[in-house]
């Protein structure tokens, strides 16, 4: 681990208590900026019993080796959030940093999403959204994200929670649960990497490898890298699994 010196500094880019960030930054040499920033995305099903808690240490441990991080809480299903609104919150999230920039010394022409779970679909949908104006995703590293919709709610993924999340299923809602996918926004410009755990029990690995085979037909093709460890295993940062998720984001950083 290195050295870095940590601050800490939360923003609120709305009046809801879940329309929030907070930043990790290292120490910089006078006169530097950080090098991007990294919007960490927690998981957790979209569902509210799970918060940016999840995030945090991954926040830590990204400034505590000198990167920038954006710990993002965004409304969920249960305290207001659903369609539209959590969807809403990750894209406004993300733009407040622009309105940070210039007091925190962040250089936005890199920014990098990493998500985990459901936080790994939010985060790959935030990349295929044209936002004139907008804070832009450079890349994602997505940590066993849900990246089909139509093939979770299939399988009905952790008790209906694409439905959950979308007010209803596909059948009575399909603009909506089309809108969601990021299967629909492709081809990406911006890369991505599809990472995996191997022995992952809560998101089957067909949400990375049906997402990367479907990239292949244009853009910038995503990537699959397949990692040891479980669906947690991504999020402790003791584990070789996290480790080669943070050295995929320092490489988009670069």
């Amino acid at each position: 681990m290195s050295q870095h010196a940590i601050h800490r500094h939360r923003h609120h880019y709305g009046p809801d208590p879940s329309q929030w960030g907070e930043l990790f930054l290292p120490d910089l040499p006078p006169g530097t900026r950080h090098r991007g920033v990294v919007v960490v995305i927690h998981g957790g099903y979209w569902r509210s019993t799970y918060g940016a808690e999840l995030g945090e240490p991954l926040a830590r441990d990204l400034a505590e080796h000198g990167m920038a991080a954006w710990n993002l809480e965004y409304r969920r299903a249960g305290n207001g959030g659903g369609w539209p609104a959590t969807f809403d919150d990750v894209l406004a999230g993300i733009d407040h940093l622009a309105g940070l920039a210039d007091r925190y010394t962040l250089d936005l022409r890199t920014v990098v999403a990493l998500g985990h779970s459901a936080g790994g679909h939010l985060a790959v949908w935030a990349a295929g959204r044209d936002r004139p104006g907008g804070v832009r995703l450079t890349g994602v590293v997505s940590q066993s994200g849900v990246l089909d919709l139509a093939e979770a709610e299939r399988l009905h993924l952790s008790d209906g929670a694409v439905a959950n999340l979308l007010g209803g299923p596909s059948s009575e809602f399909p603009g909506r649960h089309r809108d969601a996918d990021p299967m629909a926004a492709l081809p990406l410009e911006a890369p991505v990497y599809a990472v995996h755990a191997e022995a992952d029990q809560d998101v089957p690995s067909s949400m990375s490898t049906r997402y990367v085979q479907a990239s292949l037909a244009g853009g910038v093709p995503a990537r699959l890298v397949t990692v040891p460890g479980d669906h947690f295993s991504l999020i402790d940062t003791t584990h070789p699994a996290y480790a080669r998720c943070r050295e995929l984001v320092r490489g988009l950083l670069r």
